[in-house]
């Protein structure tokens, strides 16, 4: 079903078919009520929700709301399906999706592989803690560098804006001292996704934006893709992807088939399984796997376990196993803390999940 005519479902654009009228009438009573909900409450700023059940589009609206392409204003935008949307750290579970090519083509070694080692020109920051730090960590934020992004982003001293204002970025992320033993705890680095882009572009002789285009975004069919760029011009891969929300449900498929998209297996078999399992204690109640956040609900007295990718602003994709559901949603709320973990719960829980269980 979807709540706006400006949208309908065009196969031969988006690769998305409808879900068949009897699943959409299942899930109707769920959902009517959802944009309802979300035009009444201005002040949650919602873009976008995609929905896809079984491979097929179940729900997508759009809204009209004040946002911007990073930190440039773009005012009020009226959202439909063919419009980009900024992505921010969901643009880290793209990375970890590229490191899973990486290693099986050999690019970059095993997952066991010291970190340090792809950088030889920063020995200079080499300790015994830091020698101990491998790829591995990196993609679980386990690494223990000292890093402080609970700062707003528009605050200097926060450590991701001090990255990208460093003329060495990989030099400031590696510089910094480690004040927890690797592998131990979990803290959100931003760096620690840099270091993995830059090994990738080391080991394939590739940028990080090809890499996605030929080898992950092409296989989906995802031509439309614009990315942020620091200032030497380099695509930022920690937070500067921006897609259609429709792509980016496409990118949740091939997370729900296990790498798998159109009968062709894009990632190596098993880097799925394996990068969204825990693997450490995240923030909160959330897992946390290889740049991937494992959460659970409960609807109807039953526990349901989902993936997702979470942004900056209200950016989120989830991925449903156990439903075969993919909902992916957009928002404006840079400078809203609670409310942009807030409005993504709620369409989840409210909405997709019972939605996704009366779907069958």
């Amino acid at each position: 079903m979807t709540d706006n005519a400006q949208t309908g479902f065009p196969p031969s654009a988006t690769g998305w078919e409808p879900a068949p009228a009897d699943t959409r009438a299942r899930a109707a009573a769920r959902l009517s009520g959802l944009a309802a909900h979300f035009e009444g409450w201005a002040d949650a700023n919602l873009h976008g929700v995609v929905m896809v059940h079984r491979g097929r589009l179940l729900y997508e609206h759009y809204f009209t709301g004040e946002d911007r392409a990073f930190a440039r204003p773009l005012g009020r935008v009226a959202y439909h399906a063919g419009l980009r949307h900024d992505l921010r750290s969901i643009t880290k579970s793209v990375v970890s999706l590229l490191v899973g090519i990486g290693v099986g083509e050999g690019w970059i070694g095993d997952l066991d592989t010291p970190a340090l080692a792809l950088f030889p020109e920063h020995a200079r920051h080499a300790t015994p803690e830091k020698a101990a730090i491998t790829l591995r960590h990196l993609l679980t934020m386990s690494a223990g560098l000292a890093w402080d992004e609970d700062l707003p982003y528009s605050d200097p001293a926060n450590s991701e804006r001090r990255m990208i204002d460093a003329p060495d970025r990989c030099g400031y992320v590696l510089a910094q001292p480690v004040v927890r033993t690797p592998g131990a705890a979990y803290r959100y680095n931003g760096g620690l996704t840099l270091l993995l882009a830059t090994a990738l572009e080391r080991g394939s002789g590739r940028t990080i934006d090809a890499l996605a285009r030929d080898l992950l975004f092409a296989p989906l069919g995802i031509a439309d893709v614009e990315w942020h760029r620091y200032d030497d011009g380099a695509a930022n891969p920690v937070s500067g992807l921006r897609l259609a929300p429709r792509d980016v449900a496409r990118l949740g498929e091939l997370v729900l088939r296990g790498g798998r998209y159109a009968g062709r297996q894009v990632l190596p078999e098993g880097w799925i399984a394996e990068s969204t399992a825990p693997q450490v204690h995240g923030e909160g109640l959330y897992f946390y796997g290889y740049h991937w956040w494992l959460g659970r609900s409960l609807v109807a007295r039953r526990e349901i376990r989902w993936i997702a990718g979470i942004g900056y602003g209200g950016q989120r994709l989830y991925i449903v196993p156990e439903l075969d559901l993919v909902v992916a949603v957009t928002a404006g709320l840079y400078d809203e803390p609670v409310l942009q973990g807030m409005v993504g719960d709620v369409v989840l829980r409210r909405y997709a999940l019972p939605a996704g269980l009366e779907a069958g």
